[in-house]
């Protein structure tokens, strides 16, 4: 359309066509026309399916989040989110009020339990941390104002296993939300739906996504009214996701079923490389049989180990520094989930908050390491770590 001097205005109309795209368009449009109040009421009330504004949905959020709901085998359509911690902060802060107490896994992700140990106790929300893989412990922590259980089934970044069966029935034996973050596991290897989760989390950033260009989260849960609850939350407290994010997520997880595959078979090859190296004190791998909980990890995990890897060296900071100085090829960020390998030191990242003895009483020195594997040829990639080990050796 032209206005009396010439110059465009809107709306153009889109060009029709006959055929259809066969990659999903990108919709960056922050409000949607409707042609009438008719068909605008209709919309909201759920007669007519449409978008307004996009801070209350978007077409490439609604694809995403299409693509997880197959996945996790959701019991209602999930919400997709700006980042995984807005997920998290969907579940902590629309869900609980003042005076309710939730019971957090006592290796959850380092934002987690900030929020665990700083934020919700300021809210007046009271927070109690327990070992996931203790169901008695986690037992003894339940108060009669207890709302929920907040757990991961594979712990960042010291790769512990919870005991999911035992804390399903906990859950439903005391009448409190289990709330399962399963960004480590993915659908792959873990379903929290099929074993009693009643809300579940992820950073879609991580392996779904899969190549370090994407921040976006992803909650549903199994209780239409609560599911309700969380998306009315994330569309007030303005927890939109990019489309283009969005958009981008759709195309890695198109791919992640092969990158898993691919990225835990060399997990498994690097980590029984690692505890073969001078210089390493110990590896952390499910699939190892020297995996405390490797036992439990078999039952639940039924071989999808997953793609992260935990190693400590010996010695301290300067052997840190040394090993990701050698580590050539190899990028130090603090992610996990990319299609190449990256290496993470918690101690001066994700974990950074945490006392010096906070951190060791969860087995978190200043040699410690988490590797999230990637995609690149395993006979290389353990050379790199062959190398890298013996420069940290050295100093």
């Amino acid at each position: 359309m032209r206005n009396e001097k010439g110059s465009l205005i809107r709306p153009v109309p889109l060009p029709g066509s006959a055929s259809r795209p066969v990659v999903t368009p990108l919709s960056p449009s922050v409000v949607y026309a409707s042609d009438t109040p008719d068909m605008l009421d209709g919309q909201y009330e759920g007669k007519l399916h449409g978008y307004t504004y996009s801070r209350e949905g978007h077409p490439n959020a609604d694809v995403v989040a299409g693509l997880l709901d197959r996945m996790e085998n959701a019991p209602n359509p999930g919400v997709v989110t700006s980042s995984g911690m807005a997920a998290v902060s969907a579940v902590l802060l629309g869900l609980l009020k003042s005076g309710d107490h939730v019971i957090g896994g006592n290796q959850l992700y380092g934002r987690s339990l900030r929020m665990m140990a700083e934020d919700l106790p300021r809210l007046g929300i009271e927070t109690t941390l327990a070992d996931p893989g203790d169901v008695d412990a986690v037992r003894a922590a339940l108060r009669p104002e207890t709302r929920m259980i907040l757990v991961e089934v594979v712990s960042n970044p010291t790769l512990r296993v919870a005991d999911m069966k035992g804390l399903a029935k906990l859950a439903k034996e005391a009448g409190v939300l289990l709330v399962v973050d399963n960004t480590f596991t993915t659908p792959r290897a873990y379903q929290p739906f099929e074993h009693g989760a009643d809300i579940v989390i992820h950073s879609v950033t991580k392996l779904l996504a899969g190549h370090s260009d994407v921040m976006l989260g992803y909650v549903a849960a199994r209780d239409a009214a609560i599911n309700t609850r969380l998306r009315v939350f994330t569309v007030t407290a303005g927890m939109t996701p990019s489309p283009f994010d969005c958009w981008l997520a759709e195309r890695g997880m198109l791919s992640f079923d092969l990158r898993f595959e691919r990225c835990q078979t060399t997990a498994m090859k690097l980590a029984d490389a690692l505890a073969g190296f001078s210089g390493v004190k110990r590896v952390i791998y499910p699939a190892r049989t020297d995996h405390p909980d490797h036992a439990r990890a078999a039952d639940l995990l039924q071989g999808r180990w997953c793609n992260m890897v935990s190693f400590e060296l010996d010695g301290g900071r300067d052997a840190a520094n040394a090993f990701t100085t050698a580590a050539e090829g190899l990028s130090f960020a603090p992610t996990l989930g990319d299609v190449g390998t990256t290496l993470s030191h918690p101690a001066s990242s994700s974990h950074r908050a945490l006392t010096a003895e906070r951190r060791a009483s969860l087995g978190m020195s200043e040699g410690f390491f988490r590797v999230s594997v990637g995609l690149e040829d395993p006979d290389a990639l353990v050379a790199i770590f062959e190398r890298a080990v013996a420069a940290a050796v050295k100093g």
